[in-house]
């Protein structure tokens, strides 16, 4: 783990000027190592209500964005006495990424940056439900590498809704005239033991289910927000 100085909010290895992938950017200014923690990404924390209030007035096609998610309760909007750290650009192909630590964000390098490159990470915008039809023309990427996924949203692509099977009437009937045949045959002096081994079988599935159960996934996902 990337060991952290006293005071990452200003850095000397970096320097803010104009980029080629968007407005401005940063840069290396001298050799950065791998593992490196160049700088923290600061500005005044606030709540997920008043952030979209802040913004709720702002241009739906600007992708424009200076807030990043700490937690459930809190954003960072560096709008507002933000540092360097807000002129990161994304990229699909990073040579650093955001790492969240005691509340606190860092941008760190995940490989050796040369000086006088840009210093970008991926910014994995999250989608909402309800996000209007061209959401991927207004935060697509423009990172230029041969791997870009063309958004900087996450996931890449939007959920499909599920499709419901249609069931076919022919095939509804028949099943109810099997289930009816079957009751018969083993209502038949065999009820007691076939609702037996039913329960039996039930109960073992339910175990089973309950083990293989994958732990519950939480829903805040730390990172850039759009505005």
């Amino acid at each position: 783990m990337a060991t952290t100085p006293a005071d990452l909010t200003t850095s000397d290895l970096i320097e803010v000027r104009r980029s080629g992938v968007h407005g401005l950017g940063v840069f290396a200014a001298k050799p950065i190592a791998k593992g490196t923690r160049i700088i923290e990404y600061v500005g005044e924390r606030v709540s997920h209500d008043e952030a979209d209030r802040r913004y709720e007035e702002k241009d739906a096609n600007d992708s424009h964005t200076f807030l990043f998610i700490v937690d459930s309760r809190t954003v960072i909007d560096a709008g507002t006495d933000g540092n360097d750290a807000r002129f990161f650009n994304h990229s699909c192909d990073p040579n650093c990424e955001s790492t969240v630590e005691k509340k606190r964000v860092y941008i760190e390098a995940i490989r050796d940056i040369e000086p006088g490159t840009e210093l970008t990470y991926d910014y994995q915008i999250y989608r909402e439900e309800g996000d209007p039809e061209n959401i991927d023309e207004v935060f697509a990427c423009r990172c230029g590498f041969p791997n870009c996924r063309g958004t900087m949203l996450w996931p890449p692509e939007p959920k499909k809704p599920r499709k419901k099977a249609k069931k076919k009437a022919g095939a509804k009937s028949g099943s109810r005239g099997k289930s009816k045949s079957v009751v018969s045959t083993q209502s038949k002096g065999k009820s007691k033991a076939v609702k037996k081994a039913v329960k039996k079988a039930v109960k073992k599935v339910a175990k089973k289910a309950v083990k293989k159960a994958p732990p519950a996934k939480k829903k805040t996902q730390r990172g850039r927000r759009r505005g």
